[in-house]
């Protein structure tokens, strides 16, 4: 008695997974050896264009991609660079990384992202990540490393600070905006507007709260001067300044610690019936494309982003070669630009 017929197939040999092309392929298309490939790999001058031209043409026909790992192993680094963000929704930051990432580019790095949304907790995971991950620097913007994990990643790994001025950790360097003078900037402008009653809306920067207060004082405005805290978000400018602007008396200015804040501020004159510069003049901070951008047209302080980014990779590259280097400090210059959202005091 036969039993049930056997059923044939046939395999796609389509569907088979090629294996990926190792360094010994690519010798043998290139009929040269794998050390030569790997020096062609490197980037080695010591070899023929004759040569470095077939190990380039076997790799690509053969979709050749080197082992990032493997190849860290033997050079002892990964050519990574982690760069860990406040809040990545603050347009300041976004602008900033498109310099550093230009700059660590043309050094032959290459840059992951991490958002710590303000959350020391976030802060140390993405952190821990990157450590894992053997990246050859970090840069914290708008972080400072006060956290334990934050700073024993400090002590063994090339780090870079942006905006954070109060660091003293051997061997971290700094690149920061001078904020008391961009303070100052803002307040001048006002005053120089007529404006007595200017109140300020401190973020994440006290520095600019400091640059704020000297200013008023030199002007003897002393008695006028009005501080509310908020976070460094739209939501806490609008919250803040609805607290600012139902004062008896209101302030007739508020400048704020940064562009996303006074674009909240902007949101409470709105609600409460306030014009834009006639009855309330707003001042913000960092020159973002929020602040350029026609409906807004923000007067702001400016501290240039990308060039932050690329002294910022400047740095990270020079620490990254020689880590006992001594801790340096590059300070940008800000200047204020004015736009539509200041006027003459009422």
């Amino acid at each position: 008695m036969s039993g049930p017929p056997v059923k044939s197939s046939t395999i796609d040999l389509r569907e088979i997974p090629r294996p990926r092309p190792t360094i010994r392929n690519v010798a043998e298309r290139a009929g040269v050896s794998k050390s030569l490939v790997s020096l062609v790999l490197r980037g080695s001058p010591h070899v023929s264009e004759h040569r470095r031209q077939a190990v380039l043409q076997a790799a690509r026909e053969l979709g050749y991609r080197p082992n990032a790992v493997a190849r860290s192993l033997v050079e002892g680094r990964t050519h990574l660079v982690g760069a860990l963000v406040a809040d990545l929704h603050n347009p300041f930051y976004a602008e900033f990384l498109d310099g550093l990432q230009e700059s660590l580019h043309g050094d032959g790095l290459r840059m992951l992202i991490g958002n710590s949304q303000w959350d020391p907790a976030f802060e140390d995971e993405a952190v821990a990540a990157f450590l894992e991950l053997r990246v050859d620097g970090l840069v914290l913007l708008g972080i400072a490393p006060t956290s334990e994990t934050l700073m024993e990643a400090t002590s063994y790994t090339p780090t870079v600070v942006v905006g954070e001025r109060d660091i003293e950790l051997d061997g971290v360097d700094i690149v920061v905006d001078d904020d008391r003078h961009g303070a100052r900037l803002a307040v001048d402008h006002l005053v120089g507007l007529g404006h007595r009653r200017i109140a300020h809306i401190e973020g994440a920067r006290p520095s600019r709260c400091e640059g704020y207060l000297v200013a008023m004082r030199r002007h003897a405005l002393a008695p006028y001067i009005m501080v509310e805290a908020a976070e460094a978000t739209e939501e806490g400018g609008r919250t803040a300044a609805l607290a600012l602007l139902t004062r008896d008396p209101r302030p007739t200015a508020i400048f704020a610690g940064n562009d996303v804040v006074a674009v909240g501020v902007l949101l409470a004159a709105e609600e409460l019936g306030l014009r834009v510069p006639e009855d309330l003049s707003v001042a913000g901070y960092d020159n973002t494309h929020l602040a350029a951008s026609r409906q807004i047209a923000l007067t702001s302080v400016d501290q240039s982003r990308r060039a932050m980014g690329r002294s910022a990779a400047s740095l990270l590259s020079d620490r990254i070669g020689d880590p006992a280097k001594a801790a340096r400090l590059h300070e940008v210059a800000p200047e204020l630009i004015v736009r539509r959202s200041t006027g003459p005091a009422a």
